[in-house]
C-alpha cells in the first residue's frame, strides 16, 4: 500500500517561511525566491491557507493539482488561494529550486480596494493543468511587479503599507488576467473545440433522457472536459460573450418550448422531465427569460 504523504498546513507567510528556511519581512506577505531556501521541501501535501503565484523558471518540476499533473514549463505561472490542496513532487531533491512568485495572506486585503475584486481573478481557481505559461517580456514585467512589492515590505511598516502593498498586488493580477486574456486568444482553435463538445454534450444530455436525473451543470461539463469549473466557464464567455450556466439555461428554455409545443404534457411532467425538482421553479426560470409562463406560452401557439 502506498504511504500517504504528509500534510503541511500553510496558514501563514511565517509557516511557508519557517518551511523553506527563508526570512520573514512582513506577517501578511511576502515576495518568495526559492533560490534563497536553507531548506528544501518535496513529497508533500500542501493545505493553503494563503494566496500564492510562482514563477517557475526551471523545468524540473512537478505539481499536482488533485491526481492530476501541472504543466510547468520554464516560465509558467501557477497560482494557489485558500483551501486548495496541492501535491509537490520534483523528479530530483533540489535545495534552490529556480522560483520566485508572492504570497499574501486573504488578512492584507480585507480592509483595502483589493477586497472588492479578488474575487474576479477567476485564474485563482483554476487547475495547475490550466497554468500561464509567459513570454519573455510578460516575465520582465511579472518580476518587475514582484520587486515594486519587495521594495516595499522591505520599507519600515506605517499606516501607508497596507494601501500600496495591496496596490501594486492589484497591478500584478491585472497583469496576469491580460496574460491569461492573450493566451486564451492564442488558444482560440482548442477552446473552440471544447465549445462545440460543450454544446455537443449538452444536447446528448436531454436527448438521452439524462436530464431526469437533474439539470445540468457548469461543474458537470466541465469534469466532463477534465477543466476546472472557473476554466471551463472562462473558456465559453471568452468564445461567446455568454456564461457557461446561461447557454445551459437557453437551452433548457429551447427544449421547453419544443415539449410545449409538441405535447399535451402538463407542465409539471414537463418539467420533471427537464430535472427540475419542483415545477414552480421551471416556471419562474421559464417566466424570466421568455416572458411568458410556460401555460401562456402554449396558449398563444394556438391564436
Amino acid at each position: 500500500m502506498k504511504e500517504s504523504k504528509t500534510i503541511v498546513k500553510l496558514d501563514s507567510i511565517e509557516a511557508y517561511n519557517r518551511l523553506y528556511g527563508l526570512q520573514t519581512q512582513h506577517p501578511l506577505v511576502t515576495v518568495v525566491n526559492l533560490n534563497l531556501a536553507t531548506r528544501m521541501v518535496n513529497h508533500v501535501q500542501m493545505d493553503y491557507g494563503v494566496y500564492a503565484l510562482f514563477l517557475k523558471n526551471g523545468e524540473n518540476c512537478t505539481v499536482k493539482y488533485g491526481r492530476q499533473p501541472c504543466d510547468c514549463r520554464e516560465g509558467t505561472v501557477v497560482s494557489f488561494s485558500p483551501g486548495q490542496l496541492i501535491s509537490v513532487d520534483t523528479e530530483v531533491d533540489e535545495k534552490a529550486p529556480n522560483v520566485i512568485g508572492l504570497m499574501f495572506h486573504p488578512d492584507l486585503v480585507h480592509s483595502t480596494l483589493l477586497s472588492f475584486k479578488i474575487r474576479n481573478y477567476s485564474f485563482f481557481d483554476y487547475s495547475q493543468r490550466e497554468a500561464l505559461h509567459l513570454s519573455v517580456e510578460e516575465r520582465r514585467i511579472f518580476v518587475d511587479c514582484l520587486n515594486r512589492i519587495k521594495t516595499e515590505i522591505e520599507y519600515p511598516i506605517d499606516s501607508h503599507t497596507i494601501d500600496i502593498v495591496s496596490g501594486h498586488i492589484q497591478v500584478l493580477l491585472d497583469y496576469l488576467g491580460r496574460f491569461y486574456d492573450r493566451q486564451f486568444t492564442n488558444r482560440s482553435k482548442i477552446n473552440s473545440d471544447i465549445l462545440n463538445k460543450f454544446e455537443t454534450a449538452l444536447k446528448e444530455y436531454f436527448d438521452s433522457g439524462q436530464s431526469k436525473g437533474g439539470i445540468p451543470t457548469v461543474n458537470y461539463f466541465a469534469e466532463l472536459f477534465n477543466l476546472t469549473p472557473g476554466y471551463f466557464g472562462d473558456i465559453v464567455k471568452k468564445e461567446t460573450g455568454k456564461t457557461a450556466q446561461k447557454i445551459i439555461s437557453r437551452r433548457i428554455i429551447d427544449y421547453a418550448q419544443q415539449c410545449l409545443a409538441c405535447t399535451n404534457d402538463d407542465v409539471s411532467i414537463i418539467a420533471y422531465q427537464l430535472g427540475f425538482q419542483h415545477p414552480q421553479h421551471f416556471s419562474r426560470m421559464f417566466k424570466r427569460m421568455t416572458g411568458l409562463s410556460p401555460t401562456q406560452f402554449r396558449a398563444t401557439l394556438s391564436l
